[in-house]
């Protein structure tokens, strides 16, 4: 699955347009690398999302193409949040 698709399937970011451009800006980083909006996310990686003053570290549990609202977060795992 799409780096850009997942982020809007866990919810972590509301729509994909929005996570196309945050990816496109490198605002987003996968086992500490910049990816494209294309990557394709694997079971395992860590991703990385670069907000205003803070850095959320997320690991991928599952991709599930599509998932109920309450359920988006059994799709990552919180791993740690820092403020920049």
């Amino acid at each position: 699955m799409r780096i850009d698709k997942y982020l809007k399937v866990s919810r972590l970011i509301k729509r994909r347009t929005l996570a196309k451009d945050v990816t496109e800006n490198e605002r987003i980083l996968v086992n500490d690398k910049a990816v494209k909006p294309s990557y394709n996310v694997k079971v395992g990686d860590l991703i990385s999302i670069l907000y205003g003053t803070k850095t959320i570290t997320v690991r991928v549990l599952s991709l599930e193409p599509t998932i109920k609202k309450e359920d988006a977060s059994s799709l990552y795992e919180f791993v740690s949040e820092t403020i920049n």
